[in-house]
């Protein structure tokens, strides 16, 4: 084997790992990716492009991932981003139709009470101003822990448990019908 065939086979076997390394990415992180959008979007044709979109801009930058345990802030921060940069572009056709509402992918079927409640829940939290709403929504569909909240959204970890505890706060004051929950 000659020197240059050596490196070609090198280049190759990168190659190979490098797609192997994206593909247990793909594999680990989809469901909780579609999930997000979904509940971004509300729509679940343009949650499976947002998450296509939120794969494909990965697999360009996938060089820049520093390590798989930061692998899941970082498709959620591209999801993110990728979602603002649609909604910039286009703007939804917004339906008077409530009957589009769906839950989240793979929960169990609920009864008609419980649907009315995560709609309910739903709205509130979109309701929330973006300052609280977005923390809030990593957390809770995430599952992210506030200084990972903090690094995606470059805030300091006790600013994130602020914006946390008053969006809690709010919603529970506009669940509970004591208001828009605007006091703090």
């Amino acid at each position: 084997m000659t020197a240059q065939e050596s490196a070609e086979n090198s280049v190759m076997d990168s190659k190979v790992q490098r797609r192997k390394r994206y593909e247990s990415l793909v594999k680990d992180f989809y469901h909780d990716i579609f999930r997000y959008a979904c509940w971004l979007t509300r729509h679940k044709p343009q949650a499976e492009d947002l998450t296509q979109e939120t794969f494909m801009r990965a697999w360009r930058a996938f060089d820049s991932l520093q390590s798989h345990d930061s692998a899941k802030a970082w498709l959620f921060t591209i999801l993110r981003r990728e979602n603002a940069r649609l909604y910039e572009k286009q703007r939804p056709e917004l339906d008077d139709i409530d009957d589009h509402e769906t839950t989240l992918p793979d929960s169990p079927h609920l009864e008609p009470d419980q649907l009315m409640e995560a709609s309910m829940l739903h709205k509130a939290i979109l309701a929330l101003e973006p300052e609280y709403r977005d923390p809030l929504a990593l957390q809770v569909i995430g599952g992210f822990s506030g200084e990972e909240i903090g690094v995606m959204l470059e805030l300091n970890n006790n600013t994130v448990m602020t914006r946390l505890f008053r969006a809690r706060n709010k919603l529970r004051a506009v669940l509970d019908g004591k208001g828009d929950g605007s006091n703090e």
